[in-house]
């Protein structure tokens, strides 16, 4: 494997922790963007013994959708909705680092215990995907702004590929092409609620949308 294979999941986990601390949308935005151009990166590292056509269609795809589309996309839902923060989430920034760091410990110590029916393409890449994967959940549920719960769904996604594209080998890619549409589908429906519903409520708060729905019912 390249050496800077490492160093990418090293970065991948560091940028999933850093998500939980900041509350800035457009820095977050751009977080999950560089994850995008690293899973690109990583997907050809997997491959590198045998690179091929679909080796590069995929990474060009992950690339273009993760690292350009997906990003895109969000960055004109904020500035359609004129939301700079992340004000009040449900967890503190503080408290949610501290979270993550006892996750990422936690799925250092999980990921050498897991038997693995194929060695992965660097030892890191179980413990970062459960990581991301937790990551992403956790922002899910630990967040105010339905924006940042998408930013979630995003990481949450990430962690699953990397896991995929680091341990699985063999994987048909119209399989991989049909999750990244999967995902590019969802991420793209929750862009369009957004905008409407900062539109109608002047606000994306997902706890004050929850007290709406239970006033009406």
């Amino acid at each position: 494997m390249p050496a800077w294979v490492d160093g990418a999941l090293v970065l991948l986990a560091l940028t999933s922790l850093l998500l939980l601390g900041s509350s800035r949308l457009v820095l977050c935005i751009r977080i999950v963007a560089f994850q995008g151009l690293l899973l690109g990166g990583l997907t050809l590292a997997a491959h590198a013994h045998a690179l091929s056509l679909r080796t590069l269609l995929l990474a060009a795809g992950v690339t273009a959708l993760k690292g350009v589309g997906f990003p895109w996309l969000l960055a004109r839902v904020l500035r359609e909705a004129e939301v700079r923060r992340e004000v009040e989430p449900f967890v503190s920034y503080n408290a949610s680092i501290l979270i993550g760091t006892v996750t990422l410990a936690g799925s250092l110590w999980l990921s050498a215990r897991l038997p693995l029916p194929t060695p992965p393409i660097s030892a890191l890449v179980v413990p970062v995907s459960l990581f991301a994967t937790i990551a992403g959940l956790f922002l899910i549920i630990s967040r105010r702004k339905a924006l940042t719960q998408v930013l979630g769904y995003l990481v949450l996604e990430n962690g699953i590929y990397l896991f995929g594209v680091g341990l699985v080998q063999g994987t048909p890619m119209v399989v991989e092409l049909g999750v990244l549409l999967d995902v590019f589908v969802a991420v793209f429906v929750m862009g369009i609620a957004i905008f409407h519903i900062n539109r109608e409520f002047d606000h994306i708060d997902a706890d004050r949308l929850a007290a709406l729905r239970d006033w009406v019912s």
